[in-house]
């Protein structure tokens, strides 16, 4: 273990959070996802809920400044379905890490595995909320000063 290091953030995904580059993209992916599926690489989280990942990964993962869309989920495919309550959670999680209002930009079931499937890695939670994916994309670090 580590000081400040959330005990969530397993060894292996510290290092894959350490390889992204500005503007890779990192998929929190819940239960039901085909994560393995679609997968360039794939972490696992089992036990872990999607929202206390969250948490954790933007303790130390800065969110993209150069783009609109850095905070992505999952449209219901039924159409008059209202948005998932875990969306709440994952949009005050981006508030308290980042400061700022941080939109999350739906896109459709296809559009987001083909996403996934493109992503840095994929993080396979034991979250059991439905539509408890998420896209986020990696911004810079900033030299202090």
């Amino acid at each position: 273990m580590l000081k400040q290091i959330p005990p969530v953030i397993s060894p292996e995904l510290m290092l894959v959070l350490m390889e992204m580059g500005h503007g890779d993209e990192l998929v929190i992916a819940d239960g039901n996802y085909p994560a393995a599926a679609n997968a360039r690489r794939l972490v696992r989280a089992d036990g872990h809920g999607a929202v206390e990942l969250v948490e954790a990964i933007l303790k130390l993962l800065p969110i993209d400044t150069f783009v609109e869309d850095v905070a992505m989920v999952m449209q219901p495919v039924d159409p008059g379905t209202e948005d998932p309550p875990i969306w709440k959670s994952f949009s005050e999680q981006l508030f308290r890490a980042e400061g700022r209002v941080i939109p999350l930009t739906r896109i459709g079931r296809h559009d987001f595995y083909q996403r996934s499937r493109d992503a840095f890695a994929i993080v396979a939670t034991g979250e059991t909320a439905l539509y408890a994916n998420l896209i986020l994309k990696k911004g810079v670090v900033h030299p202090e000063g």
